[in-house]
């Protein structure tokens, strides 16, 4: 293990390589020499990016329609046990408390020991979200975007958005909104946890930020309102006002660029236009998926399977189950009950690895896992892969890679997605020590 001056140096120097703006290259979408034919090799399908589009951007925050603050969560709305702590604030490790300076989060209210809280090294929103995100469309996004790049893909009501990892790497947090509701999209780069969140609380919309703490190598996320610490991965306020508070999660899934734009042509995918003049692309944690031991992680590492696999965690109810990617070959289906309830998971594409290679276009392929369920009108289907990207059920029907019937008596139905997250084994382990690990 490094010892802490060591890792002192590998924090500053990873900070670095992910605030610097300048990046010496980018992805295209066009194939390089020794990739297959089109359909096989993760690039949009031509009919999406063959014509010119002028449309203007899409700017979710410009609408005149008021925000709908019915929804959300409130205060204290789990059973997450809250301990009150005087002068907890002297539990923090030294360089947090100097981080910390000056701030107005109340740490003597929380509910886990705010000693495993540890600086990640840029400053509170030294690594900057988002706030006022544009979108563009499919063939827009062809333009600078490969389709074998991967992007968290957000569903809400009728609309689905595409969020480029590429973007979200050097960002890791866009407050968004989704018709008339506030969500904000996360990524942490150091557990590969996409997530997002309804963001609001009390019947307020918050404004999340990078805090600069991290606890278990996982992102903690800070509000504007209390100035509460968030856990990333959990989406549990920590420490502060809202200690035990848990916002309310919507469907992610980690998808290619090519894959939401086939099963969605009229999405939106996040712009590259953020005003922070980033030539996105280039990947700053590059071969740290590759590594032996996850970044600025000090817990006992669970020794089952290798740290850094990847895993599809599925919650349902109080049971939240983790499916090796190794227990999924690509172009395969595993259908699974979790608490009586059916699930199926597909993995498919050629989902680039966001964070190999020092250009996410040239990275290895992972593919994609993704998880629904499988009662269609009260019938539950059973469902082969077809070897081709598709997948047919017993009622006769074909299906794409992200759930929606393309042929068949069931055509134009999409599947209901199963909560979900795809991230390294060793996060889940750690912030799920009562979980399930999916064995053959």
């Amino acid at each position: 293990m490094p010892s802490r001056r060591s890792r002192k140096f590998l924090l500053t120097t990873f900070a670095a390589a992910v605030i610097a703006a300048g990046c010496s290259s980018s992805s295209t979408a066009t194939s390089s020499p020794d990739q297959a034919e089109p359909d096989e090799s993760g690039q949009v399908a031509a009919s999406l990016c063959e014509s010119t589009d002028n449309s203007p951007a899409f700017d979710p925050l410009a609408s005149d329609s008021p925000w709908d603050l019915d929804g959300g969560v409130s205060t204290g709305n789990t059973d997450i046990e809250v301990t009150v702590t005087e002068n907890a604030r002297e539990l923090l490790d030294g360089r947090v408390q100097n981080t910390v300076e000056g701030w107005n989060t109340n740490w003597d209210i929380a509910t886990v020991d705010i000693g495993e809280i540890i600086g990640g090294g840029p400053p509170r929103d030294g690594i900057p979200p988002i706030d006022q995100p544009m979108f563009e469309t499919v063939a827009q996004g062809c333009e600078w975007l490969a389709g074998n790049e991967p992007g968290a893909l957000v569903q809400l009501d009728d609309e689905a958005r595409f969020y480029p990892l590429s973007i979200l790497t050097r960002h890791e947090i866009v407050n968004d909104r989704i018709g008339d509701v506030p969500v904000a999209v996360t990524f942490c780069p150091l557990c590969n946890t996409a997530l997002a969140f309804d963001r609001r609380v009390d019947g307020e919309v918050r404004r999340f930020g990078v805090s600069g703490l991290l606890r278990n190598s996982d992102m903690v996320m800070w509000d504007d309102t209390t100035e509460s610490m968030w856990q990333q991965i959990t989406g549990e306020a920590i420490a502060g006002e809202a200690a035990g508070t848990r916002l309310e999660v919507l469907n992610t899934s980690i998808v290619s660029f090519e894959q939401f734009s086939a099963s969605f042509p009229e999405g939106r995918s996040l712009s590259r236009e953020t005003g922070f003049g980033i030539d996105y692309g280039a990947n700053p944690y590059g071969g740290y998926s590759s590594s032996g031991r996850p970044f600025l992680f000090d817990g006992e590492i669970d020794q089952r399977i290798p740290a850094l696999e990847r895993v599809v965690a599925v919650t349902v109810g109080e049971t939240s189950r983790a499916y090796p990617f190794s227990q999924l070959p690509q172009g395969t289906v595993l259908t699974d009950e979790i608490d009586d309830t059916s699930v199926v998971i597909w993995r498919s594409g050629n989902t680039a690895d966001a964070l190999d290679n020092g250009t996410i276009a040239d990275s290895n392929s992972i593919g994609s896992a993704v998880v629904f369920s499988p009662v269609v009108d009260g019938q539950t289907l059973t469902f082969t892969a077809n070897g081709d990207g598709t997948f047919s059920d017993s009622d006769g029907s074909t299906w794409d890679e992200l759930g929606l019937a393309i042929d068949g008596p069931n055509k134009g139905i999409r599947l209901e997605t199963v909560r979900h997250t795809n991230e390294f084994w060793f996060a889940w382990a750690a912030f799920f020590p009562d979980g399930e690990l999916y064995e053959n």
